[in-house]
């Protein structure tokens, strides 16, 4: 490892050369209080920034050792440090000018749900800041003497205000881990009671615009009724009342803008935990939660839909169902069977996003279109078997049909965001028109037969390199019977989807994905897959999946970076979200 004099030495020689002259600073310096460490030097000013990293030891930093001894408080204290870093970058970012990303000093800007990052990771060794430096220049003439400012002086004090436990930053990393705590303990008691969600009083869970993750002003707190709510007793806030969803069938009805989407987007959002003064911190949702949805023109690949679909008029086996461009109805039944095969267990409904055909089919239509020519068995005659035989649960908004009612457990009606439980008239109304409720007609002989886990071998493209081979002949290393095949190019489309060399996932309407950093996350999976040529046939897809966050839980972000520097811009997704790319392959 280098000393910062060395450092020093490099810039003041390459001061006023050409930009490529940078190159020659990436390296280790040791600073004494931490190492600075040049992982990437950016082509020009106009490029990608830098990727630089900060390694302050764990005496230096001073954070006491069980404010991460678990990993639900790890990632809270890597949270708060990351936003506290973030706030001082860019305050310190542009102080020094240039050419194009000249003065760049930045890191991941979380927004409000917690997540592991690559920005920050917290090791009995200590603290690892990851982030972005603009290395400067005017015109492509390198001005070291900037430089020099950034990493001596600037990026350092970044680190001082941010990193280390002075009395505000030991306030925030206590409130972010005894926040974390409280939300474990929900989701322990989640798994306890039998429950799908909880949602505490109090909560805020209307939002500030449609395209706006803050809190709106005025909103009216949440309070469950009484005949649904429990209280928990959690370790930092003490008796906390709320919504308690059981696991089994639950409809949320109600009048259209009264809060019934509101309430299910807080359900699919509570998958992950949230920062104090969200409104939704202990809105919590069980973790394996999956938001389906129709999704057109997606493609399927191997799915057993027949649960839902058989006898399609063109013959095609719905066994094996493979299209690459599904309807509504095929695409949501697909998306179902996946998820199941993910041990999904809970699904999360909204009538809105849901193809019609799928979800009911009425009285009228049966006697118009005769049962042997509709090949669609919809999803209410299905779910009560999914629940009672697989384990599934649902949660499923519903405004205009009351097709459910005679399956569910469970009905919520919102009134001006007001939860009011109306199970008990719901079974009045029920009886009244000599129809049996959930409680006594159970799954009337329905049968749900799990699906097998595919073992699907898909096309998952070849590195750059290669596709140039195959379009101009065999290079002369490959001739020499060597593999000179780089990774395959990644381009990341914030939260719309991906490609991996000439291969493409769509994901716009995959609703659970809330920042583009989990994309570019699952880009490089799907790259460590393709690399690995894992889909071959020869394992079932939810092993294929169980690998790649087992090499991430063994080796670091840098199981997902060829040159063991990932940089910053990386949040973990969820293993649904990867068999969600994979099954979306184009």
């Amino acid at each position: 490892m280098q000393t910062s004099h060395d450092l020093e030495r490099k810039l003041a020689s390459i001061d006023r050369r050409g930009y490529p002259a940078y190159k020659s600073l990436r390296g280790r310096y040791d600073f004494r209080d931490f190492v600075l460490s040049i992982d990437h030097v950016q082509g020009d000013p106009f490029a990608a920034p830098s990727r630089v990293s900060l390694m302050i030891p764990a005496e230096v930093a001073g954070f006491p050792s069980e404010l991460s001894d678990a990993p639900h408080r790890c990632v809270a204290l890597e949270d708060t440090l990351c936003r506290r870093f973030a706030a001082e970058a860019a305050r310190a970012s542009f102080k020094v000018g240039g050419s194009g990303k000249s003065g760049l000093i930045a890191t991941s800007g979380p927004g409000p749900e917690v997540l592991a990052r690559s920005a920050c990771e917290v090791s009995p060794a200590g603290i690892t800041m990851r982030l972005e430096v603009g290395f400067p220049a005017h015109g492509r003439t390198v001005d070291a003497r900037a430089l020099d400012t950034m990493l001596f002086e600037l990026v350092p004090a970044c680190a001082e205000r941010s990193l280390l436990a002075d009395t505000g930053a030991l306030a925030a990393a206590r409130a972010a881990v005894e926040l974390a705590d409280d939300q474990h303990a929900v989701r322990c008691a989640l798994e306890r009671l039998g429950l799908v969600a909880f949602v505490a009083d109090g909560s805020i869970l209307p939002r500030a615009t449609g395209a706006s993750s803050q809190p709106l002003a005025g909103a009216l707190p949440f309070q469950a009724p009484e005949s649904l709510s429990i209280t928990l007793d959690l370790p930092h806030r003490g008796s906390v009342r709320g919504l308690a969803i059981r696991r089994g069938i639950t409809l949320i009805v109600g009048g259209g803008y009264h809060g019934k989407s509101t309430l299910l987007q807080a359900l699919q959002e509570g998958v992950y935990n949230h920062v104090a003064g969200d409104g939704r911190e202990l809105a919590i949702t069980d973790s394996s939660a999956f938001k389906l949805r129709a999704e057109d023109g997606r493609p399927v690949h191997a799915t057993n839909i027949a649960p839902f679909i058989t006898n399609l008029p063109d013959g095609r086996d719905t066994r094996a169902f493979t299209t690459a461009d599904a309807s509504g109805s095929t695409s949501q039944a697909a998306s179902l069977v996946e998820a199941v095969e993910m041990s999904s267990r809970v699904l999360l409904i909204d009538e809105d996003t849901s193809a019609t055909n799928f979800m009911v089919r009425d009285a009228l239509m049966e006697e118009v279109v005769a049962a042997e020519q509709e090949p669609i068995t919809p999803f209410v005659e299905r779910v009560r078997a999914l629940w009672e035989q697989a384990g599934v649960s649902s949660v499923i908004v519903v405004g205009s049909s009351g097709a459910f009612f005679p399956v569910a457990d469970t009905v919520v009606q919102m009134d001006c965001y007001r939860a009011i439980d109306v199970t008990q008239r719901v079974d009045a109304v029920l009886a009244a028109h000599g129809m049996a409720s959930a409680a006594t007609a159970g799954a009337e002989g329905a049968v749900w037969e799990p699906p097998r886990p595919r073992r699907l071998a898909l096309d998952l493209g070849r590195g750059a390199s290669s596709q140039r081979g195959r379009s101009r002949g065999r290079s002369r290393g490959a001739s020499r019977g060597h593999d000179d095949r780089r990774p395959a190019k990644l381009k990341v489309q914030g939260l719309d989807g991906f490609s991996v060399g000439e291969h493409t996932v769509d994901l716009r309407q995959v609703e659970q994905l809330v920042e583009g950093e989990q994309t570019a996350a699952l880009a490089r999976m799907v790259r460590l897959v393709l690399e690995r040529g894992l889909l071959d046939g020869t394992r079932p897809l939810p092993q294929v999946v169980e690998m790649v966050f087992r090499a991430v839980e063994e080796r670091g972000w840098q199981a997902l970076d060829e040159t063991g520097a990932p940089g910053c811009g990386l949040a973990l997704p969820r293993p649904l979200e990867l068999a969600v790319c994979l099954n979306r392959w184009r």
